[in-house]
């Protein structure tokens, strides 16, 4: 699933020398670490999405470097970063990215992903709301997350509900944030 929309929305298989590069990264970590902030959309018995998240992103960086990074070992990490590949690559390496400035205040992400043929019938905004609903009831206060600045549709489906973009924002790696209390 994760691969199948790893090239911007669009399927990445075939993309990188490894198809499960992707989700080794942003998929499998988030899963093992809290598996109860995992959710699924599930047509005929089979996943055409998901939404990943963990409540604290700086205890899964902690767990991340300590746990799961040996796990990348068999992906080379290559400088400079020349490649797509090299790049994804050296993401998996640095799970640092992660800690935003604004992490105190948005100390939960999430990674959500859902197969094209699936998009605009509102399930990933149900998706949304369960992850909200599930962090509200943990205490935890806002969520934020990172996005490949090409997936045009992504951005235009968090800005309907109500992800704002926050001050450690780029346009090369636009981090949006949303309160768990939202009205999505």
């Amino acid at each position: 699933m994760c691969r199948r929309t790893a090239d911007a929305g669009q399927d990445a298989t075939g993309m990188y020398s490894d198809d499960d590069l992707m989700p080794d990264i942003f998929a499998g970590p988030y899963l093992e670490f809290e598996p109860e902030l995992a959710f699924v959309v599930d047509t005929d018995g089979r996943v055409a999405g998901y939404l990943l998240a963990v409540s604290d992103t700086r205890a899964f960086v902690d767990w991340y470097r300590s746990e799961w990074l040996s796990r990348l070992s068999r992906f080379e990490q290559v400088e400079p970063r020349v490649t797509p590949e090299d790049a994804i690559v050296g993401l998996g390496y640095r799970p640092e990215r992660m800690l935003i400035p604004e992490i105190e205040e948005y100390p939960a992400h999430l990674h959500i992903d859902l197969l094209p043929e699936l998009q605009g019938q509102g399930l990933g905004r149900e998706l949304v709301r369960t992850l909200l609903a599930a962090l509200s009831e943990r205490g935890i206060r806002n969520v934020h997350l990172a996005m490949d600045p090409d997936n045009r549709a992504a951005r235009a489906f968090y800005d309907r509900l109500g992800f704002r973009e926050l001050p450690s924002s780029t346009p090369q790696a636009p981090v949006l944030g949303i309160a768990t209390d939202a009205a999505v």
